[in-house]
């Protein structure tokens, strides 16, 4: 199990913000916290099970939820969002693209064995290069692993939630529905590359990485 990770900003200028990644639910997907401890109001990414534990770390961090966004719409990513919508009341947004997958979790449970859920109705559905209205944060369409793949950007502190698109040494896979190997090469070399070469990725599952050395190193797609 990954440990979470929490790290303020070094950049003297944004010290206010704080990215908080810790794995969760039954594939240990990792969700995170991006905050802005000025406001009191955060992101949550990825909230793909243990809702209690994602509230726990909210509150140590005196942080408010005022968006639930997900990168893509596959079971390990979203069982959560329910419940802690429930909970904070916070809008819960999804790239229209995926809306086939969100809809379609019950069966998605079943072909993977897990209990089934029920999740609401998305809020919001991103468009391509949306403000997040919160710690500068940009959503960016960059699909292949699913249609809706949306990676997001937080150049203020120089950090890429990249959900299943890049991985360290990897990248997403693209047998599942909806998968397109061209398109999620493309979206790595296009979108995710011309980023800042120092920019910290957080990855769907695993460690983190960074863009200079997955455009050095990564097998599937170099620079």
């Amino acid at each position: 199990m990954e440990q979470a990770t929490s790290h303020p900003v070094e950049n003297a200028a944004t010290h206010r913000i704080v990215v908080k990644t810790f794995p969760v639910g039954p594939l240990q997907c990792n969700c995170s916290i991006i905050g802005d401890t000025l406001t009191g109001k955060a992101l949550l990414v990825d909230p793909g099970g243990d809702a209690e534990r994602i509230l726990q770390q909210l509150a140590e961090l005196g942080l408010k939820v005022v968006a639930i966004i997900h990168t893509h719409a596959h079971l390990d990513h979203i069982l959560a969002a329910g419940e802690i919508k429930k909970v904070t009341g916070a809008p819960i947004y999804l790239h229209e693209g995926d809306i086939f997958l969100w809809e379609g979790v019950e069966e998605q449970c079943r072909r993977f064995g897990f209990p089934s859920i029920k999740l609401p109705q998305p809020d919001h559905f991103f468009t391509d290069d949306q403000d997040l209205g919160c710690c500068g944060g940009v959503a960016l369409h960059t699909p292949g692993h699913t249609p809706g793949s949306t990676s997001f950007w937080f150049e203020e502190c120089k950090t890429l939630v990249a959900g299943d698109t890049l991985f360290k040494g990897s990248i997403g896979r693209t047998d599942l529905w909806g998968g397109d190997f061209e398109e999620i090469v493309r979206s790595i070399r296009e979108r995710l590359y011309t980023l800042d070469d120092d920019a910290e990725v957080i990855t769907g599952h695993g460690p983190n990485t960074r863009i200079w050395l997955e455009k050095e190193s990564n097998m599937f797609v170099r620079a």
